[in-house]
């Protein structure tokens, strides 16, 4: 009713939607995702439970077996923390350290450990099994220099058509080989046949 009382009927529009395209200012509606959560690799403190009985060790410390409530305040008296490093053994063992800098230590060491693997590489050296001494000195000089290096060296003989008849003088060929490089290698594995190939592994030997 409009305001000289006569009645305007109602008429209904058409359903508001939501233009499409881009939303102003650009970009899309993103769904919502809740915060990811990192859980720490290991129980620590109040969080080690179903245990009565811990196995401590650290430094300067005294070291034994302990009721998990006496172990905890063990660590919180010397402001530090109890970290569970082998929930699996019985009793579980705990080592009372300032977690933040044991977990600094254990990424250090891994990193660390992961650079070493990664520089390690696998040297081939080949011979035929009818090497002269000439080569034989030759290829021993580089085998010599890989090792040092820290590398493994994968020695074989390759014997090509009827000369694996001669597989007895191909092994002979990689032990003398490998007495010549004893100083600096140390044998993975013995001459093995495999194929056409008669295979042996050296590894560098540890520095004293």
């Amino acid at each position: 009713m409009n305001a000289t009382g006569t009645n305007i009927p109602f008429v209904a529009g058409p359903p508001f939607n939501r233009p499409s395209g881009p939303r102003p200012g650009g970009g899309s509606r993103r769904p919502f995702r809740g915060r990811v959560v990192k859980e720490d690799p290991h129980r620590i403190n109040s969080r080690i439970y179903g245990v009565s009985e811990v196995r401590v060790v650290g430094e300067n410390i005294e070291q034994g077996v302990y009721p998990f409530n006496v172990a905890l305040r063990m660590a919180e008296d010397l402001g530090l923390d109890l970290v569970e490093i082998s929930p699996t053994a019985v009793p579980p063992v705990c080592r009372i350290t300032d977690y933040k800098k044991f977990l600094y230590d254990l990424k250090k060491k891994q990193k660390e450990i992961k650079a070493k693997q990664a520089t390690v590489e696998m040297k081939e050296i080949r011979f035929g099994p009818n090497t002269d001494e000439h080569d034989l000195n030759f290829k021993t000089n580089h085998a010599r220099k890989f090792l040092q290096e820290g590398h493994k060296v994968k020695a074989f003989v390759f014997f090509r058509g009827r000369t694996i008849v001669f597989k007895e003088r191909g092994e002979i060929l990689l032990l003398k080989f490998a007495q010549e490089l004893e100083d600096v290698g140390l044998v993975e594995s013995m001459p093995k046949l495999e194929g056409k190939r008669m295979i042996m592994f050296l590894i560098p030997k540890k520095k004293k």
